[in-house]
């Protein structure tokens, strides 16, 4: 196999051919299905917020950040492999790929059996010392259980489909999201209105429909042809491999799960306040989200093109990679971002229905975090771009420090001063500033520094 070479259609070459065309299909389906996945908890809080109550709302709601502080690790992991799998499919090295497609799926067993353990061991105490609301408390750490107790059904989903996108194949887990978020709206429906089932119903139809997208995920690479086609008898951890996944893997799990913390000493905050802002912030905060999961798209497109082309030695295109996704992710979070800001109130109404103070409180949130969402952009594609050109830990240095460090500490001296939510949510743009800065001056570095090596290196030493 050589990267010059596609070997199926739903392949894609990203070191040769036009640059931009392929961003442009790679990143839209990514885009569309990191969405979908986010809808599970969206219909989660519709449908409760409507036919459950207020009550039920907050008690989902509340359990976001913390939920969201266990999937992100195993997300992240999810990121060595689609870096290790790009740069190995581009360098065109078979066994080494087939290697580290059955370690990638080793691992997401293990690692979704083991944060869904600790999910359901710490929800409890870790939701207390949020400040959930005491007549919220029973219920929502009912709905964390249910929902950890299917983590490596999350976990399976995310190592394989990181897998399809690291080779280019970005369609069918998007199809398959689109199958499994038709099932859980069905099954939302069914439990909450038929069977009164409440809090406890729409985590139990978010595990089914994530129990049908990995499987169809996972059938989908038992099906392929290629090096990276999945057998089953196959499957165990290679030390070479694992530890390059890892490599790539724990530092983006980290900077997510720090991400998710930060989110966490947030949500005590909004919890501090009041019942209504806790709901208001709850489905601003599923809105919100959908507009990240735009701009996140870009982020996979350029750690997997840079990857790629770091594989197969391709620098030029590396650079015009964080160029165009660059662009693209400021088209995108200026479209998105002030559309959702425009549309702010009737969005809200469809996970609010009792409550003008909730729906002011989502509000304000949406106003100061979507119309600057582009600068989250840049973010993002400069971590893709370090981590794709094999600099996971800068990246992972520069996004604590920048997104997380300073959040926290604007949290407990501004706000604390100033203890509204307005100050609250503004320190989410300031920390993309300032880690926008340090990921293109690392990239920038790191660059430079590669390229020059390189030149020190005889041509016919660079052929793989």
């Amino acid at each position: 196999m050589k990267a010059t070479e596609a070997i199926k259609k739903k392949d894609m070459d990203m070191c040769n051919g036009p640059l931009f065309a392929k961003i442009v299909r790679f990143f839209i389906p990514v885009m569309l299905a990191n969405m979908l996945q986010l809808l599970y908890n969206a219909a989660d809080q519709a449908v409760v917020g409507r036919f459950a109550g207020s009550d039920a709302l907050a008690a989902v709601g509340s359990t976001g950040s913390l939920n969201n502080f266990i999937v992100c690790l195993v997300a992240g992991l999810a990121v060595g492999t689609n870096s290790v799998v790009a740069r190995l499919y581009g360098a065109g090295n078979k066994e080494g790929l087939h290697r580290a497609v059955h370690t990638s799926m080793a691992l997401s067993v293990l690692c979704g059996a083991a944060m869904g353990a600790v999910g359901i061991i710490v929800c409890r105490p870790i939701l207390i010392l949020m400040g959930t609301q005491p007549e919220v408390l029973d219920s929502a750490v009912l709905y964390m259980r249910i929902s950890f107790a299917g983590f490596p059904l999350v976990s399976v989903y995310n190592f394989s489909s990181a897998v399809l996108r690291a080779i280019g194949d970005t369609k069918r887990p998007m199809i398959y999201l689109i199958i499994a978020g038709v099932i859980n709206v069905i099954l939302n429906l069914i439990f909450v209105i038929v069977l009164h089932m409440s809090v406890a119903g729409v985590a139990l139809a978010t595990i089914i429909a994530q129990t049908v997208a990995g499987f169809l995920t996972v059938k989908c690479l038992m099906t392929d042809d290629g090096a990276y086609r999945l057998c089953l008898s196959k499957i165990k951890i290679h030390k070479s491999e694992c530890s390059q996944i890892v490599r790539v893997g724990i530092p983006a799990g980290l900077q997510s799960s720090m991400f998710s913390f930060s989110n966490i000493v947030i949500q005590t905050g909004v919890n501090s306040i009041s019942k209504d802002a806790v709901s208001g912030c709850a489905a601003a905060t599923t809105i919100d989200n959908m507009v990240y999961q735009a701009i996140n798209s870009l982020y996979h497109a350029s750690l997997t093109f840079c990857g790629q082309n770091y594989g197969a030695k391709q620098y030029e295109r590396i650079k015009k990679t964080v160029l165009y996704c660059t662009g693209i992710v400021t088209i995108v979070g200026l479209a998105v971002g002030t559309l959702t800001y425009a549309l702010s109130e009737p969005l809200l109404k469809i996970f609010i229905d009792d409550s003008a103070e909730a729906i002011a409180y989502g509000k304000e949130r949406l106003r100061i975090t979507c119309l600057l969402y582009f600068i989250c952009g840049f973010m993002e594609v400069g971590c893709g771009a370090l981590r794709g050109i094999n600099h996971a830990l800068p990246a992972f240095i520069n996004s604590v420090f920048g997104a997380c460090v300073l959040r926290v500490v604007w949290i407990y001296t501004v706000f604390r001063a100033f203890p509204t939510v307005s100050v609250l949510f503004v320190s989410y743009p300031l920390a993309w500033v300032v880690s926008t800065v340090l990921h293109f001056a690392m990239f920038a570095y790191f660059f430079k520094k590669m390229k020059n090596q390189d030149s020190r290196i005889p041509q016919s030493e660079l052929v793989v």
